[in-house]
């Protein structure tokens, strides 16, 4: 792996943990038993823009930081970031826009984390609607903050990187 994409990488897996462990009592929304975190998913995002690689480090990041601040349950769903992180930063990989790669990789964070809850004791129901549709719309609202990032603050970083 070149230095940059593991310099990037270790800043996206920073924020990553800083989010929820030093920001999640601000940005965190909490229906119970659905909680979200806004901007929790950016990193990942971020990372598509990088390589599968990094975006898999970036998953395993926010992953430890849920652990750490909301134990097994909330880091099993953030383990999904894992998952499409990888397949987001494929579709990078593979021609897509970032903001196609982005709403393609929507369902499958979505049907995720509805999946890993289940073994919780999360009904169907809940499972489905709360946390699946809860998890899509977080989706989106952190796409919107991930691709403004990625216009303005990253687009200037990278073309310094490559300079």
């Amino acid at each position: 792996m070149k230095a940059k994409n593991l310099v990037l990488g270790a800043l996206l897996t920073a924020l990553a943990l800083v989010i929820p462990i030093y920001f999640g009592g601000y940005l965190r929304i909490y229906i119970p038993p659905f909680s979200a975190t806004l901007a929790s998913h950016v990193p990942v995002m971020l990372a598509f823009l990088v390589n599968p690689l990094v975006a898999v480090m970036v998953g395993l990041g926010s992953t430890i930081g849920f652990l750490v601040m909301l134990g097994p349950v909330i880091a099993a769903r953030a383990f999904i970031h894992v998952i499409f992180g990888y397949v987001g930063a494929k579709l990078i990989n593979k021609g897509y826009t970032f903001e196609k790669a982005l709403l393609l990789t929507a369902p499958l964070h979505a049907f995720g984390e509805s999946l890993v809850v289940l073994p919780f004791g999360f009904t169907l129901y809940t499972a489905l609607v709360l946390v699946g549709i809860g998890t899509l719309l977080h989706h989106f609202a952190d796409s919107i903050i991930s691709v403004i990032l990625a216009r303005t603050v990253l687009s200037g970083i990278m073309n310094k990187i490559k300079n």
